[in-house]
């Protein structure tokens, strides 16, 4: 096994990283909408299909039953607007904070998933259900004039409304879930991990904000980009070992320092370095 690194990287470092990186996403969102929204409506059209023919479409239910309790809808649109952010930034700051030999493999985790994410954002715009108002879907920000993430038109116009697919409302949802599930210590915190990512799905899918499909998509990114990050990190593949230990290896010869005993440096005896 590798040695793992026990600190996470310079503070300063990591604020840097994550202004540019969420700048360059959200940016990257305005800028990608495609002239026009037809394809955003036709992928919606495709979507609904496959749902009803999969058995899959539940999100029309539970937004007609969300909009029978008034106050838990309200509710329902201030958790989608909000908790997305404040959630995954305190996981954030935890991990960094208390779980530091952890945080680099995490961090990249995310990080990987939603530069994805906007490819899928781009080549698959999507118009959410809230749209739909011709298959019975409704918005309660609008219904209830309740606080939400789209409650006035400059919020709608400073976002891409279609980059619907995949969801990283319930990406990121179940990325903070498995931080907390895998390295919280009270009975209370994994119980609260367990049923966040469960609770994101049920809002944004009762809000039609989202649907079943694009939400098993945000899911399954997040859940291979975790995979291949722990990989990478912890369990080095055996192939980019040895390209690694050979690559040392010259750089050894050229620059005079030979081999430690008799193994080249950098050889697959030893795992990935992490200090990224």
């Amino acid at each position: 096994m590798r040695r793992r690194v026990l600190t996470a990287p310079p503070v300063w470092r990591e604020l840097l990283l994550v202004v540019l990186f969420y700048t360059a996403y959200t940016l990257t969102r305005i800028i990608l909408v495609q002239d026009g929204t037809g394809p955003a409506f036709e992928h919606a059209d495709q979507i609904l299909a496959a749902e009803r023919a999969l058995g899959l479409d539940v999100e029309l239910y539970l937004n007609e039953t969300l909009l029978t309790v008034p106050w838990l809808a309200r509710a329902a649109n201030v958790f989608y607007a909000t908790m997305h952010f404040i959630v995954t930034l305190g996981v954030v700051v935890w991990l960094y904070r208390y779980r530091p030999e952890h945080y680099r493999w995490l961090r990249t985790s995310i990080m990987v998933a939603t530069g994805v994410a906007l490819l899928g954002f781009w080549l698959y715009p999507l118009a959410p259900p809230r749209f739909l108002h011709h298959e019975g879907f409704v918005d309660p920000v609008t219904a209830l004039h309740s606080l939400g993430l789209y409650a006035s038109d400059a919020s709608g116009t400073l976002t891409n409304q279609y980059a619907a697919m995949p969801s990283m409302h319930a990406g990121w949802a179940l990325w903070c879930g498995v931080v907390v599930v895998k390295l919280a210590t009270q009975k209370w915190a994994k119980a609260l991990g367990a049923v966040y990512p469960a609770t994101t799905v049920v809002v944004i899918l009762s809000t039609a904000n989202h649907y079943v499909l694009d939400a098993v998509a945000g899911i399954a990114l997040v859940s291979g980009a975790l995979w291949l990050s722990w990989a990478l990190y912890a369990r080095c593949p055996r192939p980019l070992l040895v390209a690694r230990a050979r690559v040392s290896h010259r750089l050894a010869q050229r620059t005079g320092r030979g081999t430690a005993g008799g193994r080249p440096a950098g050889s697959p005896a030893t795992r990935c370095a992490g200090r990224t």
